[in-house]
């Protein structure tokens, strides 16, 4: 069977196939993610629950351990870690690579009813749980802060305005914010004056709660109009709960004021961010799975200017963080390493060659089957990262080796006094099994990679699939592309004059 026989006699059908790969590949490369490093999930959930003004030990002891019981018996999961604090405690679950990630979701929940009925009855609500990646870090770190407005006003203006407009940039995932809380009105009560006038902390919190409840207030109607009733119940600032009666002591009101300083403040006094000594509002940002690292942060980048001028001019937003900087400089290097290896590799052709068309030849296969891998690389959602590009750039060698050889067994013919297509023809038919099992030895090669388990394995599957893919590109190339072109172009060794350098090699060869 020769398979390049077809390929030789229809040489525009040959070229036009050629550039279609070309074109594939070219187009692909443009729409491949950037990365660091390959993209894996690792099926991993993160449950959380909340008891307010329960101790660690008690959070402990009441609601991770029973929780902890349940989770045992879950199928798959490699790791379990528990972590207990004032009010809350979270567990991460950590399951095998190869385990779906919904299907865990199902028995976690499942885990969760089935704990229900031994946790604390004054557990506000069940614990519920959110998948993650932990091996996804944020892609950019932005600090907003003033030297006028307040934290929880910054805090605010970033939960309301700024998250929300980053939110909507394609390739954003999710905002985080830290650094700070909502605002909010404090009322820090005196003890003393709580025992002096016999007040609880209860009868506090439900004069706090009915004064600030914003209820509906009817309407009020006759037979032929009705009046929507409209008006806040909402106290925002710390004057208006002064005034506040909690209750009446020897006939006289016993107002907020006189049991407690009312102060405006956050939510949380205990959260706190900082940027070049500066209180701040912290905004971390992460990606959507599979989306370009470097695409996405350029567009918020660009949004920014934008954003600043929405803002109050007293406000300064920072880039505290950009990840995008190790990705490019890392991702450049490569690149010119990969040039660098295609020119030093055309460069030896030469010398040894010293023919213009037998260097060209074995250099089209060279960057066709390098292009061609990127289209099949973004049909397997593959990105372009350290170790895709690495692979391209060892696989510089190989892919060369196949139509090196297919020009060599040609060129003897042509020595032998055959024309180009017959030497074309006689040549690629008898090395097309040599080719063929040069490329399918290599590819053995990365077999185990291939076989190779655990997270080494899933980043190292990658590199060994897109070389294996060179391979096979190139092996396509030599087998119809290569000889189609040494039928066209080489001439016989009769009709070519050499000039001194080709003489000159030649005796230092000889």
């Amino acid at each position: 069977m020769h398979i390049s026989a077809p390929f030789i006699r229809r040489p525009v059908a040959t070229s036009l196939l050629s550039v279609a790969i070309l074109l594939a590949g070219g187009v692909a490369f443009y729409f491949l993610p950037v990365s660091a490093l390959p993209h894996i999930d690792f099926p991993t959930i993160y449950v959380r629950a909340n008891l307010p003004g329960a101790s660690p030990e008690t959070m402990a002891s009441s609601v991770a351990t029973p929780l902890e019981r349940q989770f045992g018996r879950v199928a798959g999961i490699t790791q379990m870690t528990s972590s207990s604090q004032l009010g809350s405690t979270g567990i991460a679950l950590q399951f095998d690579l190869d385990r779906d990630i919904n299907a865990a979701a199902r028995d976690v929940q499942a885990a969760i009813n089935a704990a229900a009925g031994q946790l604390p009855a004054s557990l506000p609500s069940l614990p519920t749980y959110r998948k993650i990646n932990p091996a996804e870090t944020d892609i950019l770190d932005l600090s907003v802060s003033s030297d006028t407005v307040t934290r929880g006003a910054l805090y605010d203006l970033c939960d309301s305005f700024l998250a929300q407009k980053i939110s909507q940039v394609d390739g954003v995932g999710l905002v985080r914010l830290s650094g700070g809380a909502k605002p909010a009105v404090r009322v820090d009560l005196n003890p003393n004056a709580l025992a002096h006038y016999g007040i609880g902390l209860q009868e506090v919190r439900a004069a706090l709660a009915s004064a600030n409840a914003n209820t509906p207030k009817g309407a009020l109607e006759d037979s032929s109009n009705r009046w929507i009733v409209s008006d806040t119940d909402q106290l925002l600032k710390p004057e208006e709960y002064s005034p506040l009666i909690v209750a009446y002591r020897n006939g006289a009101p016993v107002r907020i004021r006189d049991i407690a300083k009312v102060s405006e403040g956050i939510e949380d006094v205990r959260n706190a961010g900082y940027t070049n000594g500066k209180a701040a509002v912290l905004m971390g940002i992460g990606r959507q799975p599979g989306a370009n690292i470097i695409q996405t942060v350029d567009k918020i980048m660009a949004l920014l200017p934008e954003l600043s001028a929405s803002i109050p001019p007293t406000v300064k937003m920072d880039t505290n963080y950009n990840r995008t900087t190790t990705i490019r400089a890392s991702v450049k290097d490569i690149e010119f390493t990969l040039l660098l290896t295609v020119a030093l590799v055309v460069m030896v052709i030469f010398l040894f060659l010293r023919n213009a068309w037998a260097t060209i030849i074995p250099s089209v296969a060279v960057p066709l089957s390098i292009v061609g891998t990127f289209g099949v690389m973004y049909l397997l959602h593959y990105n372009l990262d350290n170790l895709s590009l690495m692979a391209l750039a060892i696989c510089t060698g190989f892919v060369v080796d196949d139509a090196i050889v297919v020009i060599e067994n040609i060129t003897r013919y042509l020595e032998a006094g055959e024309s180009p297509l017959q030497a074309a023809m006689k040549g690629s038919r008898e090395i097309g099994f040599t080719v063929l099992s040069m490329s399918t030895s290599l590819i053995a090669v990365f077999i185990p990679l291939l076989l190779m388990g655990g997270i080494v394995g899933r980043l190292f599957r990658e590199f060994s699939v897109t070389l294996s893919v060179a391979i096979v590109v190139s092996l396509c190339v030599s087998l119809t592309t290569t000889p189609m072109m040494c039928a066209r172009f080489l001439r016989s060794e009769k009709e070519m004059q050499h000039g001194k350098m080709y003489l000159v090699i030649e005796r230092v060869f000889r």
